[in-house]
């Protein structure tokens, strides 16, 4: 033994040295190593104010491959991961030796294939390069791929790319792709039967694929649960459980809403890979079913448009631009941005801004009868004149005239000023406007008009609408006063609901543009605002199309949508002029325009009783008529008692205690009215 020491200390030297010149040729082999690109395209998320996907957007090659991260995945998963593909992936280097030389073992003895031996970060690198699995070549770039990545990135960055690039079937890659697909949720939370699927479909991708062969996906599952049995992951009674469950047998659409707004904000950041929008998810959905079933059944070309806010913030929390992106023929635009004629929805704000100029109140009387405004002549909807009116009735009816009267007073210039100073945008034929801006004669989006409305409901203090969550809060601007918005609010808070809707004093006002091209219905609450437009999108006429008909159904259907009740306004501020007609300051009492417009001035008008007079009664009181062309019919809160009288005096009898309408029409059709008390 002495003598073949020397000898065998040589070959332990030499083994040594031959070793350590392996390894470190191997080190230098693995050093050198190019590795792919590790940064891997993911799909562009757009997502609610709680985080909820609103929209997704496939990668540059139309496939489905979602962000996500080992600590958002269950542990049950990941565990059962580990335990089927790769029991010592936490120690390994990269190649497990063991496993592959099992493998080859398995396979010389079966003539075949009978496993691959090939660890996570293995099919990591395959999957990297697409490089295959059916070579020698093939197989020793994965090894040199996965020991060079090993030392580089380490596990977790591995074990997060297997999650995003694992194939799921067809264009679904990664685990959340799949689980949103085949489940409809995130992965935060598998069943035993849901994970066991997860792990069988990357080894066979297509032929495992659940929404087209839910038996073969099950039955690989089932060998997975049978693998986590014997290997002690997952009890009997857990796999016997799992096995009960059935396959997914369809795959479901990914989360594809608010589509003009999603695009919107996508291009706002094109490299953003999750923007976060204001916008709640569970009302967007709601609302796009509302817009779906309301053009449901009528012409094809007719589109709709709604969009909520919270008027305190300026956040939009809902937007729907057309029905949807189908074959509606102009489905991809979006109507909430685009410039349409706001027929009477503006009036709001003149009669507002009327009452910050001291031109009005609303118990101020103003005359409905056909005026000439320097040729301009224009007309009530229902071609009928009220004559004496009160200003807070003119606004509830939507009546022109005195909308146009105030709108001289004020000034067109102002009125647009007024608009700008709300956030919106005008758009004024040939940059001049006229008195026909009081009636739509003007641009203006939905947007805009939720907008104005919003600021309306504030207090008459404007925010520009956002729908991004990060924007900073923008200064908000004084459009009208505390008490000029309050008594707008308060006006159309009296406005009667349409028929079928909940009698919940919701503050709204219809409108319908010149030849019933566009259908208008915007309200607020004490918290929100709501706008609803109907038309078509190519500004072609929509013939018997009135704001109140179309639109004001879906505005109440959409705050029912948004909240079970209504949220209650705030109280009139202080400084509001709360005071019968009676006994309102002698400027106030009817409102005087200038000289010329009247081209009626022999029309009726009631000497006695005054409006807002506090009457005591037994049943009848008297009334007289001056002006006008008799015979007259008297009427009390619209019913005819008293016909061709051609006497301008007349006792009106039977009448109750409470307020009372009285009215006149002489010959020619014109009329007078007042509102009394009688006690």
């Amino acid at each position: 033994m002495t003598r073949h020491a020397p000898g065998l200390l040589l070959i332990l030297v030499l083994t040594l040295w031959t070793a350590a010149l392996a390894r470190d040729r191997l080190d230098d082999w693995v050093a050198a190593t190019d590795l792919p690109p590790l940064v891997t395209e993911t799909s562009v998320e757009v997502r609610d104010r709680h985080g909820a996907l609103l929209r997704v957007y496939t990668v540059a090659d139309g496939r489905w491959r979602l962000r996500t991260s080992a600590p958002q995945v269950d542990p049950l998963y990941l565990d059962m991961l580990r335990a089927y593909e790769d029991r010592r992936f936490a120690t390994h280097p990269g190649v497990d030796t063991r496993a592959l030389v099992r493998a080859a073992w398995q396979s010389l003895k079966a003539g075949r294939i009978v496993s691959g031996g090939s660890t996570l970060t293995m099919q990591t690198a395959r999957l990297l390069e697409d490089s295959g699995t059916g070579s020698w070549a093939g197989k020793l770039r994965q090894i040199r791929v996965a020991l060079a990545m090993e030392r580089r990135v380490g596990k977790d960055r591995i074990l997060d790319l297997y999650l995003h690039l694992a194939p799921m079937g067809g264009n679904l890659e990664g685990l959340r792709a799949a689980t949103l697909a085949y489940f409809g949720k995130e992965p935060a939370r598998l069943t035993p039967a849901e994970a066991a699927l997860l792990i069988a479909l990357p080894q066979s991708p297509e032929a495992r694929r659940p929404d087209r062969d839910a038996l073969a996906a099950a039955a690989a599952r089932d060998r997975v649960l049978d693998r986590m049995a014997r290997d002690g992951v997952l009890d009997d009674a857990t796999v016997a459980a799992a096995k009960t469950d059935t396959a997914p047998r369809l795959r479901r659409p990914f989360p594809a809403l608010a589509p003009h707004l999603a695009d919107a904000a996508r291009q706002s950041a094109p490299d953003a890979p999750v923007r976060t929008l204001a916008l709640d998810a569970t009302l967007q959905q709601s609302l796009e079913a509302l817009a779906t079933r309301a053009v449901r059944g009528r012409s094809d070309r007719l589109s709709v448009a709604l969009l909520v806010a919270d008027h305190a913030t300026g956040e939009i929390l809902a937007s729907v631009g057309s029905p949807g992106l189908g074959d509606r023929g102009q489905g991809y635009v979006d109507m909430t941005r685009a410039p349409r004629s706001p027929g009477s929805t503006l009036k709001p704000l003149i009669y507002g801004l009327a009452f910050d100029a001291g031109l009005a109140h609303p118990e101020t009387m103003i005359a409905d009868q056909p005026m000439d405004f320097g040729g301009y002549r224009p007309q009530n909807f229902d071609g009928i004149f009220r004559g004496d009116i009160r200003v807070a009735d003119a606004l509830r009816l939507s009546l022109n005239l005195p909308a146009v009267q105030l709108t001289e007073a004020v000034g067109p210039r102002n009125l647009i000023a007024a608009l700008r100073r709300a956030g919106t945008d005008p758009q004024v034929p040939g940059g001049v406007p006229g008195l026909a801006v009081a009636l739509g004669g003007l641009g203006m989006t939905l947007t805009d008009l939720v907008q104005l409305y919003a600021g309306l409901a504030n207090g008459g203090t404007a925010r520009p609408l956002h729908w991004q969550t990060e924007e900073a809060a923008a200064p908000a601007s004084r459009v009208l006063s505390r008490a000029s918005a309050w008594q707008v609010g308060h006006i159309l808070a009296g406005l009667a609901p349409p028929p079928g809707a909940p009698a919940n004093r919701l503050a709204y006002k219809t409108g319908t543009s010149y030849g019933h091209r566009d259908a208008w219905a915007i309200g607020y609450d004490g918290a929100h605002v709501i706008g609803v437009w109907m038309g078509r999108p190519d500004g072609t006429p929509v013939p018997g199309a009135f704001g109140g008909d179309l639109a004001a159904p879906i505005l109440f259907e959409a705050f029912g949508r948004l909240k079970p009740s209504l949220a209650l306004p705030p109280p009139p501020p202080p400084e509001t002029l709360l005071i019968a007609a009676a006994l309102l300051p002698e400027p106030l009492k009817r409102f005087r325009p200038r000289d010329g417009y009247a081209t009626d001035p022999d029309r009726p008008e009631l000497a006695f009783p005054p409006e807002g007079a506090v009457l005591a009664t037994t049943g009848a009181i008297p009334a007289r008529v001056r002006e006008g062309h008799p015979p007259f019919t008297w009427m009390v809160n619209g019913r005819p008692v008293e016909t061709g009288r051609r006497s301008r005096d007349v006792l009106l009898e039977g009448l109750g205690k409470g307020f009372t309408e009285l009215s006149v029409i002489d010959a020619s059709g014109r009329s007078a009215r007042v509102q009394v008390m009688l006690e």
